[in-house]
């Protein structure tokens, strides 16, 4: 459920929710431009003073389809001593942690992370130092926090060996990648990553966005920025097609894959025209000894932001039975304008044993939190 939040009173006073939760998508923000510098060698600050960062897409800086709010948030989300939405820890702990009695916390440090970078090199550089920040700004200070590791996943030996640097490290829970690869991302050029993550006992997140030097729809730009939020959606269900289609879940043991912020009702659609193609053109992966809709059930989670509204709301609830209530993650995608609100994201009252499960017993499960 959208919310406008902004006349909410603050301060929030501690634990207001009675259901503890998960929130498996929230973003830290960076409240300068500088806030990398301490953790670049210096001859990538030199590179970024006079290059930039050169993302993989049409336009030299910013975003595609600029946001119609700042950095896309909340107008309630600006931090009491100044900055970004979203770069203050302290208020993120009234913010969500406090008000919504939140124990574990799964941040995803999207935006301009490196991941999308034409420098590889650089792309790297500052993959590190994005996750340098997050361990010594966020993750430390605030143990309810767990973080996702960036890593360059275009060169796949440096991603391996960024998320080697961190894969023993107890305040990370996940790898992170982006939606829009440069070649589909079941590829063998991905594979060394996902064997990687698997042995590391890490699932990898998969967040909507980045840019993999392609329009962001199969025909070219579109017109409106409406266009790009729901093609998150449509990026998300080629990325599932990919990975099971080349075989990831069959040839790598134990991996698992979750879908962030691209809603989640669009699977049972696209598992059923699967499982009807791929009974008629079998013959073509030998390498799959299964329906791909099974890979699915077994494989794949998803954050349930930005959660679907259908008009009968109630219907929601019979994708979710589909998908199975052990695969859905609660999030909010704060500080981001579609936040779902935990008061309000469900349909009907449920009972406490699914209600514990969606909110809090997947993600505790799923990222070895108990």
């Amino acid at each position: 459920m959208n919310v406008q939040v902004t006349q909410r009173p603050l301060p929030l006073a501690a634990n207001l929710s009675k259901l503890a939760t998960a929130d498996c998508d929230i973003h830290p923000q960076r409240s300068t431009d500088k806030a990398l510098h301490p953790y670049l060698e210096k001859r990538w600050l030199e590179h970024m003073q006079m290059f930039g960062a050169r993302p993989r897409q049409a336009y030299q800086k910013g975003p595609a389809y600029p946001k119609g709010q700042p950095n896309a948030s909340r107008r309630d989300a600006y931090p009491p001593e100044g900055g970004r939405q979203g770069s203050s820890l302290s208020f993120l702990r009234q913010q969500v942690l406090d008000q919504n009695n939140c124990v574990l916390g799964i941040l995803n440090p999207t935006g301009d992370n490196g991941q999308s970078y034409q420098n590889r090199e650089f792309g790297a550089a500052v993959c590190h130092a994005m996750n340098e920040w997050v361990l010594h700004e966020w993750l430390e200070p605030e143990p309810r926090l767990k973080g996702s590791i960036v890593v360059p996943y275009e060169d796949a030996d440096a991603a391996v060996a960024e998320l080697e640097k961190y894969a023993g490290n107890p305040h990370f829970a996940q790898v992170l990648m982006l939606s829009r690869t440069s070649e589909p991302p079941g590829q063998k050029r991905y594979w060394k990553l996902y064997e990687a993550a698997a042995a590391a006992g890490l699932p990898v997140g998969v967040h909507a966005f980045g840019f993999g030097g392609f329009p962001v729809s199969g025909s070219g730009w579109p017109s409106y920025y409406i266009e790009d939020m729901v093609g998150h959606a449509q990026s998300s269900q080629a990325f599932v097609t990919s990975m099971v289609i080349e075989g990831v879940f069959e040839r790598i043991p134990n991996f698992q894959l979750v879908m962030i912020e691209a809603g989640f009702a669009w699977l049972p659609s696209l598992s059923w025209r699967l499982d009807k193609i791929w009974n008629r053109l079998r013959v073509e992966t030998p390498h799959l000894k299964r329906l791909p809709s099974e890979y699915i059930h077994e494989s794949v989670f998803l954050t349930t932001q930005p959660m679907e509204e259908p008009a009968k709301r109630e219907q929601v609830l019979d994708a979710i039975d589909w998908i199975g209530w052990d695969r859905l993650l609660f999030a909010t995608d704060y500080p981001h304008w579609d936040y779902d609100d935990p008061d309000k994201v469900l349909p009907m009252p449920l009972p406490e044993e699914k209600r514990r499960d969606f909110f809090l017993n997947n993600a505790k499960k799923l990222y070895k939190q108990d």
